[in-house]
């Protein structure tokens, strides 16, 4: 048998297959890149569990659970973990602690299936504190170079042309703005810190110590960027992603009109999806609508609902760009600016993306290791 492991660099380094046998609202709260859950109990057997250890004690809470998961149930749960161990024979299992959940899953992988089956040792709650770690101890570590410009400047496109980029927005599946929800749902928070956390480790394993992020606030739709990250991105060096009002637009027209009307139909189909999609962009301009003022909001969502209208019509999209110019040019623009101007000093170097490029791939080779 291959031995319990507590390597967890490794194990996230070489994204090594592992069976989290937590209760589904455990796994929910919190789980890792990757990992399938397939729970020893669901959770009104682990509520239940719970109640009587907490009322008598842990041998009368571990007999009640052999009660509950028992015959028929307890050998389909056995025939699907296996079922796992053998699709993934490099791989692991765990529970909360690595203790007595992991244990019995093991005990009864090899006494009724033949498969003995390594876990972690400490289980979740040890890998979630590596993870934790390895961000902070990055922060201490490394170095971190933000990318701000004007909205629709490509600041994503750069980070995924480097390979020390990155993508919180990515991470949080959000695209930061008030029209950045996707047609999917953000990942828990703590997931959120997992990829992060996994997506730092691996790059730091090629040797990576300079680290580009795009400027964002402290939340990212509504998920939040760790503190310590957050602080350091604060005093970080700045360049400016600079690209012409026409660019913009188009990028904009592409990123929340046509790949966000994509997503929306792929997850709900034609008719419901395209409905989705244009509830979305109302929704998301009425989000603004204080700040935006009200005659202004009211101009910009009849332009909006006539390029829906037309869009649903004929496909064609080019009424959109009218609303989209609006609010470059007349809402994030001047916010924007003031932004600029008090980050200015912090600004190294500004140019269109070809060159912004070019700085940081420089800027990170010349870096001491």
């Amino acid at each position: 048998m291959r031995e319990n492991s507590a390597r967890f660099h490794d194990i996230f380094l070489h994204d090594i297959p592992m069976m989290d046998v937590r209760a589904p609202v455990e796994f929910t709260k919190g789980a890792f890149p990757g990992v399938i859950n397939l729970p020893l109990m669901n959770d009104i057997e682990r509520q239940k569990v719970g109640t009587r250890y907490k009322q008598d004690g842990q041998e009368a809470a571990i007999e009640l659970g052999h009660k509950l998961v028992g015959g028929e149930l307890k050998q389909a749960r056995i025939e699907t973990w296996a079922a796992f161990a053998r699709q993934h024979p490099d791989g692991f299992l765990y529970c909360f602690r690595g203790g007595l959940r992991s244990q019995i899953t093991q005990q009864w992988l090899e006494t009724e299936a033949g498969i003995q089956y390594p876990r972690i040792i400490g289980g979740y709650k040890a890998m979630r504190t590596y993870l934790l770690g390895v961000t902070e101890q990055a922060v201490t570590e490394c170095d971190f170079v933000l990318i701000g410009g004007l909205t629709g400047t490509g600041k994503t496109e750069v980070l995924q042309q480097l390979d020390n980029g990155l993508d919180l927005e990515g991470h949080a599946n959000h695209r930061g703005s008030s029209f950045g929800k996707h047609a999917t749902p953000q990942p828990g928070q703590i997931d959120f810190e997992n990829l992060l956390s996994v997506d730092i480790l691996k790059k730091r394993a090629r040797n990576v110590h300079q680290f580009v992020i795009e400027d964002e606030g402290r939340i990212v739709g509504s998920r939040a960027v760790p503190l310590a990250l957050y602080r350091t991105m604060q005093a970080a060096p700045l360049v400016w992603l600079e690209d012409r009002l026409e660019g913009r637009v188009e990028r904009i027209l592409k990123d929340y009109v046509i790949d966000l009307c994509a997503e929306f139909i792929a997850v709900e189909g034609i008719e419901t999806g395209f409905e989705a999609y244009a509830e979305r962009l109302q929704q998301s301009l009425s989000s603004i609508v204080r700040r935006l003022g009200g005659e202004r909001h009211q101009r910009l969502s009849v332009i909006m609902d006539s390029a829906l209208l037309e869009q649903q019509r004929s496909g064609d999209v080019d009424q959109h760009r009218a609303w989209i110019s609006a609010m470059l040019s007349e809402y994030y623009d001047p916010m924007y600016a003031y932004q600029r101007d008090s980050k200015n000093a912090r600004i190294e170097f500004a140019g269109d993306q070809t060159a912004v490029v070019e700085y940081l791939k420089y800027r990170a080779a010349r870096s001491p290791r």
